[in-house]
């Protein structure tokens, strides 16, 4: 083993979010020390990944095909577009079992401050197929932060102006929590969208 390949390794795996430097030292030791083969199988892993996967021609998401699973299956509902900032996203909307829907998904969010503005997240792709004719009704699932909340409400104006019917994820007191330990902004929501 090269002198260097080991510093490269930690940096590499530095890059990973929520990895520090002695998290990823951590993790390089461990592979290298008990489980060289775990490290075969996670480098031949990555190459594959980084080599397959594209974005889907429709919704964006990562797909080795054109076009994804999901854009494809005829049981889905193509009247209802659900909007999410990442691929992970959409992933926990999925593993819910309760949308049935499509999805579009924008790979970020508006954030000026940043440089990321309109054409950085595809908002063009996105008003183009929310508009195509199918779609009845799109769902804006960004995040609930000041950058999410910015992008769906740029999106909600946009396609309300093209009529459409435009939903926002209800959000409110998570279910077993109590109040007292609920952060202001999440009950002050939760008064005002009450049903």
């Amino acid at each position: 083993m090269a002198a260097s390949s080991l510093p490269a390794l930690i940096e590499a795996l530095r890059r990973l979010p929520g990895v520090g430097h002695k998290t990823a030292s951590r993790m390089a030791y461990h592979l290298l020390q008990h489980d060289r083969e775990g490290a075969q199988l996670l480098a031949q892993a990555l190459q594959q990944a980084a080599s397959r996967m594209r974005h889907c021609s429709q919704c964006h998401t990562f797909t080795e095909d054109e076009i994804c699973e999901t854009c494809r299956n005829p049981q889905r509902d193509h009247s209802k577009l659900c909007v999410v900032e990442t691929p992970a996203d959409q992933s926990a909307l999925e593993r819910t079992g309760a949308f049935k829907g499509l999805y579009f998904v924008l790979m970020g969010k508006l954030s000026p401050l940043d440089g990321i503005g309109p054409k950085d997240i595809g908002l063009a792709t996105l008003f183009e197929r929310a508009t195509s004719g199918q779609v009845q009704e799109v769902i804006l699932a960004t995040n609930f932060t000041a950058e999410g909340e910015a992008t769906a409400h740029v999106i909600g104006e946009a396609l309300k102006a093209r009529g459409l019917k435009v939903t926002r994820l209800a959000r409110g007191v998570p279910a077993g929590s109590e109040l007292e330990y609920v952060d202001l902004g999440t009950i002050a929501h939760a008064l005002v969208d009450r049903r």
